[in-house]
């Protein structure tokens, strides 16, 4: 049975705790806490703050859906108002690339310690002088070492592909995972991403089967081919019907995590709409 979770990154204007609570308060059963700035940056992450987030989670009884570590905006000094996927596991410097090694290790870590099943992660994007075919092989070094990593900690590491990305859609992410050859390794399936891609959800959904770590759900203005900004549930175009039924007839029994980081002025609302919108497929 799919059980809904909602991401902590709509409410980038709270802190975790209260974020965490007013999650509870919706009704969800789960939580994603986000792996960046203003949540959980890894390295300004400390004992007060793991022991606090332990605390609420045991107060509303939320498990943790999954750590996401797509984004690291907290590298940044000043960073504009984008998600940012640099330093990735494909970046051509060295130096970069082994901090995001560390990063993810350390968002696996966080996923042990509160009993998520599994991080999601990011591709990156490969930047001029960096050649898709290049990014490839460092792609393929930095999951090699993040699984083994992973696998040491029953953590599995979801690829979260996304149009633009390197990884950008189920064949691409299927071919990775056959090609990294860790049982660790899987896909967060972003129905969203799917879509826009052009991808048929439901279908992306069959053809992951057996290979799905966790799920973002939100809504697409247009459905395939839509635009890329998360909507809440009823506000798109997606057949959500059709969604939780490709999950229903793959057996998969894990979180549906709605990510609406796009309602940052009211995340309350999105969380309590979407909840309505999609609690009854559960």
């Amino acid at each position: 049975m799919v059980e809904l979770a909602f991401s902590t990154n709509a409410y980038t204007r709270h802190a975790l705790p209260d974020a965490v609570e007013r999650i509870a308060e919706h009704g969800y059963a789960g939580v994603e806490i986000l792996g960046d700035e203003p949540h959980a940056y890894f390295p300004d992450f400390g004992e007060d703050d793991r022991e606090e987030l332990s605390n609420t989670l045991d107060s509303t009884g939320l498990a943790v859906s999954n750590v996401n570590a797509n984004t690291a905006t907290g590298y940044y000094d000043d960073a504009p108002p984008s998600s940012f996927f640099d330093p990735s596991v494909v970046t051509a410097d060295d130096e970069g690339r082994e901090w995001r090694i560390d990063y993810t290790k350390r968002a696996i870590d966080l996923a042990d310690e509160v009993g998520a099943p599994a991080i999601c992660l990011a591709t990156g994007r490969p930047l001029p002088g960096n050649q898709p075919d290049q990014a490839y092989e460092y792609l393929l070094d930095s999951l090699g070492t993040i699984c083994e990593y992973a696998a040491e900690h029953d953590v599995e590491v979801g690829i979260e592909y996304e149009p633009e990305l390197l990884v950008e859609c189920t064949e691409e992410v299927l071919e990775l995972i056959e090609d990294v050859g860790y049982e660790a390794l899987g896909v967060n399936l972003d129905v969203g991403h799917a879509a826009v891609y052009g991808e048929n959800p439901a279908e992306a959904i069959r053809r992951c089967a057996g290979h799905i770590t966790g799920v973002h759900l939100e809504d697409i203005v247009g459905g395939v081919r839509g635009k890329h900004y998360h909507r809440i549930p009823g506000k798109g175009d997606l057949d959500f019907r059709a969604i939780f039924d490709a999950l229903d007839g793959i057996g998969y029994e894990g979180f549906a995590t709605l990510e609406l980081y796009t309602y940052p002025d009211e995340p309350d609302r999105a969380a309590s709409e979407a909840y309505e919108a999609l609690s009854t497929y559960c």
